[in-house]
């Protein structure tokens, strides 16, 4: 009995790598939100945010987990934003280090912006622990829609990540 448990355990732990790594989230096609959420991190996701905003898929952006040291004008250089978009539709949210915390800052700018659909933009491979984090913390009746950029994770990196999203999952499960 023993082994036949252990055996189902490791069976489903295996293809449950499998669906994670073969099929990661795809990006959202042009649908409207009230707003986006960026977390930071792997290259591409700003970028992308960015892109949705100027296209006027959103009318507001939330970059979660700026380094502290960035200023507003560092990063609209970096980044190529004028003065009035940053002004008017860009948050920079210096408050995050990881997604837990990213989720804690998005709820309370979701909060205080009374934003009722969400785009959330980050990796692919960090899509689904990051919808878990921030759909967990939202306030009652946002739609978080996730819009995930492609990238080329290392196995090591989906390896680590899957591993992250189940413990996540069992911490719910108790509720934490």
């Amino acid at each position: 009995m023993f082994r036949r448990t252990v055996a189902f355990l490791f069976l489903a732990w295996l293809f449950g790598f499998l669906w994670f790594a073969i099929a990661l989230p795809q990006p959202l096609d042009g649908t409207k939100t009230d707003a986006i959420i960026v977390l930071t991190g792997s290259a591409g996701r700003i970028e992308h945010a960015l892109d949705v905003l100027k296209e006027g898929e959103a009318s507001r952006l939330l970059v979660s987990g700026v380094d502290r040291e960035v200023k507003p004008r560092e990063f609209a250089a970096q980044f190529g934003v004028s003065d009035k978009l940053l002004e008017c539709c860009i948050t920079l949210g210096y408050n995050a280090y990881d997604t837990r915390s990213n989720a804690i800052e998005a709820a309370q700018w979701v909060s205080e912006h009374k934003s009722k659909s969400v785009r959330l933009v980050t990796a692919d491979w960090h899509m689904r622990r990051a919808m878990l984090e921030i759909s967990r913390e939202m306030p009652a009746g946002v739609e978080l829609k996730p819009d995930a950029v492609s990238s080329r994770p290392s196995l090591g990196a989906l390896f680590l990540e899957y591993h992250k999203l189940l413990a996540r999952f069992v911490l719910n499960l108790w509720g934490k």
